[in-house]
């Protein structure tokens, strides 16, 4: 009996041993994942606490997390086993931001000032439905049938797709939601968002207001060899700069999501680890950087605010979405903005048509052929802050086919010789990208 008392004590210190030097560190990463995820479902889209659980935060780990949701304070608070609470408040206009100790919730804050024109006009550049088109050339039962297999049949959870939109010459000949979701839904676009903040360089750029080709103007580079990095560099990813995107673990990237206060310093600390414009890195951070860059653009915080809708969201219409902010007031470029499928499609639609709505120009034309350039280093996978198809990923959809990607396989797919804007979201990132656009694309007799 002695003997086995004390094998058992030892082993069960091994346990402790283990939890504390492996998951211990963790729970703050989930706690606060879970916190912010529950506050952005909640407050942005209504979901109630059940359903997020169940559809939104049943990821390994994260579904450890125990949630309370305060509806009169709009604020959400998350623990781990009791441990390790994590709070993430909701503001109107900035979404939810995911909060330490330190933090001041009396602080008065500003929000982005927004601006909704009514037009008499249909979708997409007006407020009034769709109207029903009909084309010739287009094989209605294929791309039904195309459009209904990327869903689940009831009571499977293998695709996990929310919601398809596809849209043709300026037309949506598809569109198709997910039980619980609607053309209202506001959808959380992860890395989406990314393709959105590098527009504002070009909208920027068309304005004379500034020169992508400069060295980025980050004065803790000035005197070392990351003074040679230049704002397109950061649009291409290909900086050089350290960086670990790794959502598995404590990373860079998770530590910035989930830890920082100031989200777009996160990066600038890194050391160079390649060349500028050689060594090409996927990295969350850098866009959060580039936020940073854009919001010393402006004298006052308010302006960068407002220049994040009135520039773009608003202009083009996308009045459903939410861009979220860190606690030092910067949008989360990199991952959080939320808006409903149809206005999700209306940024493809901008790409497209090479940066003109309705007969204005946002950006200059040669800005999407500029981010739809394979970056160096990149395998032609990627341009700037886009995805390519340039060395044939996809192997069965046209390679000129560019796209905004986000975790968990939400994807705005622009297809310029197609005339073609196709929008999936969902909540699973293993989803058969090539099978399904070669349905849609082959539905159409161009």
């Amino acid at each position: 009996m002695k003997k086995f008392l004390i094998v058992f004590v030892a082993l069960l210190l091994i346990v402790l041993v283990y939890l504390r030097i492996a998951i211990y560190p963790q729970l703050d990463l989930i706690s606060g994942f879970s916190a912010k995820s529950v506050a952005s479902c909640h407050f942005i889209d209504g979901r109630n606490l059940e359903t997020i659980q169940k559809n939104d935060n049943n990821i390994p780990k994260v579904d450890w997390a125990t949630n309370d949701i305060n509806k009169v304070g709009k604020f959400v608070s998350s623990k781990v086993f009791g441990l390790k609470t994590r709070k993430a408040i909701y503001r109107e206009g900035l979404g939810a931001t995911l909060i330490d100790d330190d933090f001041d919730e009396t602080k008065p804050y500003e929000i982005p000032k927004r601006t909704k024109l009514n037009t008499n006009l249909r979708f997409p550049y007006g407020d009034l439905e769709p109207k029903d088109s009909v084309f010739a050339n287009v094989d209605y039962r294929k791309l039904n049938a195309a459009v209904a297999n990327a869903f689940d049949k009831k009571g499977e959870k293998n695709k996990r797709t929310r919601s398809i939109l596809v849209i043709y010459k300026d037309k949506i000949i598809a569109e198709q939601y997910a039980d619980g979701f609607n053309k209202n839904s506001k959808i959380l676009g992860w890395s989406i968002t990314k393709s959105v903040t590098a527009t504002y360089f070009g909208i920027l750029q068309k304005q004379s207001k500034i020169n992508i080709m400069n060295p980025a103007p980050i004065v803790a580079w000035k005197k070392d060899a990351r003074s040679k990095i230049t704002i397109s560099d950061l649009l291409h990813m290909n900086s050089g700069l350290e960086w670990d995107e790794d959502y598995g673990k404590i990373s860079d990237a998770t530590r910035m999501l989930f830890q920082a206060k100031n989200m777009s310093q996160s990066q600038i600390e890194k050391p160079l680890i390649g060349k500028p414009n050689n060594t090409w890195n996927y990295s969350s951070g850098t866009t959060n950087l580039l936020c940073g860059i854009l919001r010393n653009q402006f004298k006052t915080h308010q302006e960068y605010l407002d220049f994040w809708y009135s520039a773009l969201i608003d202009k083009i219409g996308m009045h459903s979405m939410v861009v979220e902010t860190d606690m030092a007031g910067n949008f989360v470029g990199s991952s959080y903005s939320w808006a409903t499928t149809r206005d999700w499609a209306k940024f493809g639609l901008l790409y497209l048509h090479q940066g003109n709505w309705n007969g204005e120009q946002i950006f200059d034309p040669s800005w999407a052929k500029y981010v739809a350039t394979p970056s160096e280093g990149s395998n032609g996978k990627y341009g700037a802050h886009f995805w390519l198809n340039a060395n044939g990923d996809f192997p069965d959809v046209p390679k000129d086919f560019y796209r905004c990607s986000g975790f968990q396989g939400q994807m705005i797919a622009i297809f310029p010789t197609q005339d073609l804007v196709v929008v999936r979201m969902g909540v699973k990132e293993d989803f058969d990208f090539n099978g399904f656009l070669k349905e849609v694309v082959g539905s159409l007799d161009n």
